[in-house]
């Protein structure tokens, strides 16, 4: 796993091969970013990453200037993961938490900026998940949702959609809470 920009700037991490996660590649991560970079004002925004695997996304948020970056991973393999690599980049800005991402947002009374949601492709309801996210609030007026799937999935007849990216496999569906 490789950091692309920001403080942990071309810092690499070892990913062991003992985690059973789908990484985002880092073409895909690196097309996300250099889209964000335009959206976004990092030092204002705060996150919250589903669904976290190994963290990179987390990771990129914190290094880019994010003050506050909440992650969300049920597997305790994953979880420590991002605990242990957390401790090494010194990375306080970000608070991971080992809670299944569906209760989590069932029981979050907080409000995001920027919301990012990587499920399992495979997972039952996935689906469900751009809508319940929308209904429960967790969004800030102008908060900005972005949802990692597969092809087989399109969102755009959803009322808050804005744009679909695409790189390579992985399809990036972004959702907009305007006032």
């Amino acid at each position: 796993m490789r950091i692309i920009s920001g403080k942990f700037k071309s810092r690499r991490i070892q990913v062991p091969s003992k985690l059973n996660a789908r990484p985002t590649t880092d073409f895909a991560r690196e097309g996300l970013f250099n889209v964000l970079n335009n959206m976004i004002e990092w030092e204002e925004t705060v996150a919250l990453d589903l669904f976290s695997g190994t963290g990179s996304i987390a990771f990129e948020m914190v290094s880019r200037g994010c003050p506050r970056v909440i992650c969300v991973e049920s597997e305790n393999l994953h979880w420590r993961f991002i605990n242990k690599t957390k401790e090494i980049l010194g990375a306080t800005e970000l608070l991971p938490l080992k809670a299944d991402a569906f209760k989590f947002i069932n029981g979050c009374k907080e409000q995001f900026d920027l919301i990012y949601a990587d499920p399992p492709y495979d997972m039952k309801d996935l689906e469900t998940l751009p809508s319940l996210i929308i209904k429960k609030g967790l969004l800030k007026p102008d908060g900005l949702f972005i949802f990692e799937h597969s092809k087989k999935y399109n969102f755009s007849l959803l009322p808050q959609f804005i744009n679909e990216r695409v790189y390579g496999n992985v399809h990036y569906s972004f959702f907009k809470l305007t006032e």
